[in-house]
């Protein structure tokens, strides 16, 4: 049986979904928009907020893998360590360019974020629990990055 998300990595992970959750309302719901835009600026509502903390978050989660990649057998590190890089490189390099583009771009990051969390998890190299709290917030993230590249 798979141990139980720990409560603190399942209630900062629900936080941080909370820019991508503001900038989809913002998007849906005009009063919302205004009331952003006013409180906090223009940074901080729309697909602004989405893909500037999409970013981020992405790049962070490069550290994470690296993390898992320092518990990688001597052989398979340079392989781990290699993959962990990635998202970071994809954010850098493709978070770029018009809302639409950006926005896309990184919904395939997240994706391909997904696919290196499930690898790392089933080589043992993240927590047991690990690709159950990413799955839903992986899905969360990228319907949140659809709305601001539909609306």
């Amino acid at each position: 049986m798979t141990p139980a998300i720990p409560r603190t990595a399942l209630w900062l992970s629900v936080a941080g979904l909370l820019p991508f959750l503001w900038g989809a309302l913002t998007l849906m719901s005009d009063t919302a928009y205004d009331l952003g835009y006013q409180t906090l600026g223009g940074r901080f509502v729309g697909p602004y907020v989405e893909l500037a903390y999409g970013t981020v978050i992405l790049a962070f989660m490069s550290g994470v893998l690296w993390g898992f990649a320092t518990k990688a057998p001597e052989r398979q590190a340079p392989v781990c360590y290699a993959l962990s890089v990635i998202p970071a490189l994809w954010a850098f390099f493709m978070a770029g360019g018009g809302p639409v583009s950006a926005g896309m771009n990184l919904i395939f990051g997240y994706l391909g974020l997904l696919a290196l969390d499930w690898q790392f998890w089933r080589w043992g190299l993240a927590p047991k629990w690990w690709f159950r709290l990413r799955l839903p917030m992986t899905a969360a993230v990228v319907l949140c990055l659809l709305v601001g590249v539909t609306l």
